[in-house]
């Protein structure tokens, strides 16, 4: 049965019932299956019989992922991998030939510039970035064998907002294969794909998990690709564990509500650092006073849990920000039930010249907030002991 309704979607879509009729669905932690005969082995392998092979192929706790993801998304086809990283490079590697063009947005997440800046060269793929608060920009970069469109929605950590409906009329005018990362807005807030996106990509160690427990990442999207990903994924083998494909899934059971209030809990933050004097910016989709206020509003149904700040300062304020924090933690995550505080400048982009900092909106006094789900007077009162003492 297909659910009209998200919230039921994610946690009625379920693998089928074993002959124990659990109502919950199992682990399966094997590595492979077994066959009937010699003939069924042949025409599993020869794909004229589809079914479980190997749990680095499918598995039944990662095929419900894929099925649970797809509906959510509105996408025909997925496959899932070990992490979100594995899922971007995957998706990239198995749709890209060398001489290819990846146009992509400046503002995304670290380690995904590094593939475009260092490794991708060395198989003579090149790349493009724009603005996406610019779009008009791009046109202008268009290159005969541009084959990607790649944006981030809000993007990392600035929280800029892609126009998406542009954006895909863009990439069908010039045939192009449209890839949106949705990891900071979840299928909950906004679906890339009714905005002309061919593939949405996730990394479901953030709020698709939302515990900080497991890593996992996902790709979504047109059945085509799909396979063509799939097959360079069977081959090469970046594939998601059963055990963090069935805590991935469970945890979807509770996406909507956790979004819920994580976005309660940012937009009340946000309104309350707004009248900090110890912060010059705040930056949050739902804020009336980011300049995107209305394109957020029109695409996603919340802001998300992600608020930035700019600290009095510059890099020692920040700094010093990160040692003064009591409860919220200091760590590598976001989309945790857990606020999370980080200095993009002396972290995550502390390696980036500060003009390329500057470019993706990264100032030395940048503080990205992924707001969790403590009472919300509890996370004000660590931020502002923090601000206080700058």
């Amino acid at each position: 049965m297909i659910y009209k309704n998200i919230e039921t979607q994610a946690i009625r879509t379920q693998s089928e019932r074993s002959h124990f009729q659990e109502h919950s669905t199992p682990m399966y932690l094997t590595s492979s299956f077994i066959f009937e005969d010699a003939e069924e082995m042949r025409a599993s392998f020869a794909e004229e019989k589809t079914r479980t092979i190997y749990s680095r192929y499918t598995n039944p706790n990662t095929q419900e992922l894929v099925d649970k993801m797809c509906l959510l998304e509105g996408a025909t086809a997925g496959h899932v991998f070990a992490t979100g990283m594995s899922a971007i490079f995957s998706t990239f590697a198995a749709l890209l030939d060398s001489g290819d063009h990846v146009l992509s947005a400046r503002s995304i997440f670290g380690n995904t510039h590094t593939l475009f800046t260092k490794y991708f060269p060395k198989w003579q793929i090149s790349h493009s970035y724009f603005d996406v608060t610019q779009p008009d920009t791009i046109e202008a970069l268009i290159k005969p064998e541009t084959k990607i469109l790649y944006v981030e929605s809000p993007t990392n950590p600035a929280t800029d907002i892609a126009p998406l409906a542009f954006l895909g009329d863009f990439s069908r005018k010039h045939n192009l294969i449209f890839i949106v990362d949705n990891c900071f807005a979840t299928p909950y807030l906004q679906q890339p794909i009714k905005y002309g996106a061919d593939l949405v990509i996730h990394s479901a160690t953030k709020l698709l998990d939302g515990q900080g427990r497991v890593m996992g990442g996902i790709t979504v999207g047109k059945a085509d690709l799909i396979d063509t990903i799939y097959r360079f994924a069977r081959i090469t083998g970046p594939a998601l564990s059963p055990f963090n494909a069935w805590t991935i899934s469970k945890s979807i059971e509770t996406l909507a509500v956790r979004v819920e209030r994580h976005s309660k809990n940012a937009l009340a933050l946000a309104k309350w650092l707004e009248k900090h004097p110890k912060v010059i910016k705040v930056r949050y989709p739902f804020l009336t006073s980011h300049p995107q206020y209305e394109l957020a509003k029109k695409q996603m149904k919340l802001g998300g849990n992600i608020v930035t700040i700019e600290v009095k300062g510059g890099l020692q304020s920040g700094i010093h920000f990160l040692n003064r924090i009591e409860m919220c933690s200091l760590t590598a995550n976001l989309g945790d039930t857990r606020t999370i505080v980080s200095h993009p400048a002396s972290t995550t982009h502390g390696k980036l010249s500060v003009k390329e900092r500057r470019d993706v909106g990264i100032t030395d006094g940048l503080i990205r907030i992924s707001v969790g789900l403590e009472h919300i007077e509890d996370i004000i009162k660590d931020i502002e002991t923090s601000l206080c003492e700058l």
